[in-house]
């Protein structure tokens, strides 16, 4: 075990945990917010994504007390904000093929939060053929699909072919590694999590998928961390700890430390962060949850923990 990853790791994933407590209120929704979601990334996005985060912590138990508290904390706000479950239940009601409210409700889920008009019409929207013949990015489907794992709605005689939603990726196909761009990388990284339930069951991803990930991703790591694009980096790291071997290398552990501001913000990129206050939540606030799981994830795995 290095402990220089560990200790990077700890201190990364503890310093963005604290931020995104201390500043949760930016994430409030406004008080005349409705199920139609008009700007669901700003006003309903950032809630599922803290909520993610706060659920890994507590699903990796190897955070001290202090951060399960807080991750418990966090839980409870962003449930309160969803009104505990009934804007997710009337948004489906509204929107039956949207896959929003499941992929945010698996969150919760995981940590034992559960909606029971909720549960009953997700047991029935999953079941539909509309809902499995969405159109959809092929890494989506895999989001859904682990959506549905995680909250127990995959069972019943509707078993998801893995394998084939893999193969259906850029990822799946074994591409050119040389010809990655951003929005590729950033697909690219969440087929990763979804196959594995975010680090959960790195043994589903495929072994030459494994192989191909451990022999490029330094590089895309390297090369995104040139440009300063922190948001990704920090995703890539988190495919690392994804991996049946994961990769932690120390120098990327030290060099996004180095980035993470000393209130536990961690920068999308380069550019200047502005000094107010909801701005700086409204920009940097992915990365941050990002910072957060990449520790959690990279801890677990080097304490051999990972579940």
């Amino acid at each position: 075990m290095d402990m220089s990853v560990t200790q990077h790791a700890h201190r990364v994933s503890l310093r963005a945990l604290n931020w995104l407590h201390t500043h949760r209120e930016h994430g409030a929704l406004p008080p005349d917010t409705t199920a139609e979601l008009a700007e669901p990334d700003t006003v309903y996005k950032p809630l599922g994504e803290t909520a993610l985060a706060a659920s890994l912590v507590l699903r990796e138990a190897v955070a001290g007390s202090t951060e399960l508290r807080l991750a418990r904390e966090l839980l409870d706000f962003t449930w309160k904000q969803l009104g505990g479950g009934d804007m997710l239940h009337e948004r489906l009601l509204r929107y039956p093929l949207m896959s929003d409210p499941l992929e945010t409700y698996a969150h919760f889920a995981r940590s034992g939060y559960r909606h029971e008009a909720l549960d009953r019409l997700l047991d029935h929207t999953t079941s539909l053929r509309s809902a499995r013949a969405m159109e959809l990015l092929p890494n989506r489907r895999l989001a859904v699909a682990n959506a549905a794992r995680i909250s127990g709605f995959d069972g019943g005689g509707r078993a998801v072919d893995w394998d084939r939603l893999t193969r259906a990726t850029w990822l799946g196909a074994l591409p050119e590694p040389w010809l990655i761009d951003w929005m590729t990388a950033y697909n690219m990284t969440h087929t990763v999590f979804h196959i594995t339930d975010w680090g959960r069951l790195p043994e589903e991803l495929p072994a030459d998928l494994a192989g191909y990930l451990t022999r490029w991703l330094p590089a895309w790591i390297d090369i995104w961390a040139e440009i300063g694009e922190w948001d990704l980096v920090a995703e890539l790291m988190i495919v690392g700890g994804c991996l049946p071997e994961p990769h932690r290398d120390p120098a990327d552990w030290a060099r996004l430390a180095a980035v993470q501001h000393e209130d536990g913000l961690l920068p999308r990129d380069g550019r200047p962060v502005d000094a107010d206050a909801g701005e700086r939540f409204a920009t940097h606030h992915h990365t941050t949850v990002v910072a957060a799981v990449a520790g959690t994830l990279t801890l677990a795995r080097a304490l051999g923990t990972g579940r």
